[in-house]
């Protein structure tokens, strides 16, 4: 169990893989932490050094004092390159990591060889919606939406099929902080890159879940469409396409990561 230690927070990270090999760092979704991307690892070690945290206000990381914003989480990834001395790194967000990666890539280029943006929109959902999931979540705790959350991460067919996994991913969603979540769903809500995706000249692909829910395929081809270096992937997939499509997944980013 390793820590980094920030100006006003503490992240939870882990690393795994060759020393010598070149580093990608995995963000997670709103609501899970750093094991969403456990089907990654064996895959991605044999070509990279795996770097993946929990983000402010989840998993073991410190929950500092909401609300957050986009600008503050991807601050904090810079903060842990610096800890661990990282100069350069490959990138790949989920979701809410996903629009980390779209600010790191405008504003922090120099620090990312290529990023993958996964299930993600330059603008997700609006106001209402999640003040009324900060709200619910405040008052009633995690449990009151997991269940619901669920249902849109991964498709019917997906969840008969798979119950430990499906299992593994309600479970990091029931026990994640309800003031961290709330904090994220902030950041989340505030969030909108779409005048600065032009400025994400680091080579880009977007990876899209054809059956998501939460993001339309039109906004994440939005994405590809507006940033210069961008390349679009579509999966068999709901919005955790990392896991639903996992084989897939793996050899569409490692294929764009490696040439």
């Amino acid at each position: 169990m390793s820590f980094a230690q920030l100006t006003d927070a503490r992240l939870r990270y882990e690393l795994n893989g060759p020393e010598t090999a070149p580093v990608v760092v995995f963000s997670n979704s709103l609501g899970t932490n750093h094991r969403m991307w456990d089907p990654q690892v064996e895959a991605f070690t044999r070509h990279f050094r795996v770097l993946r945290y929990d983000t402010r206000g989840h998993g073991e990381s410190s929950v500092t004092p909401g609300p957050y914003s986009n600008e503050q989480l991807s601050k904090d990834v810079l903060g842990l390159l610096d800890a661990l001395q990282l100069d350069r790194v490959y990138f790949c967000g989920l979701s809410m990591g996903g629009m980390t990666g779209m600010f790191l890539g405008a504003r922090a280029p120099e620090r990312l060889h290529k990023a993958v943006l996964c299930n993600t929109a330059a603008k997700i959902g609006t106001v209402e919606t999640w003040n009324a999931r900060i709200d619910t979540v405040r008052k009633n705790g995690m449990r009151s939406v997991a269940a619901a959350v669920l249902e849109r991460w991964l498709t019917p067919g997906y969840r008969a099929a798979h119950p430990a996994e499906t299992n593994t991913v309600l479970e990091m969603l029931e026990h994640a902080s309800p003031e961290g979540y709330a904090a994220c769903c902030a950041s989340v809500r505030d969030a909108d890159e779409r005048q600065s995706l032009g400025n994400v000249n680091v080579p880009t692909l977007i990876v899209a879940g054809k059956h998501d829910p939460s993001i339309p395929l039109a906004d994440a081809r939005y994405l590809a469409e507006r940033m210069p270096s961008a390349r679009f992937v579509e999966l068999n997939a709901a919005h955790l396409s990392n896991l639903e499509a996992k084989d897939e997944f793996n050899e569409a980013v490692l294929r764009f990561l490696r040439s």
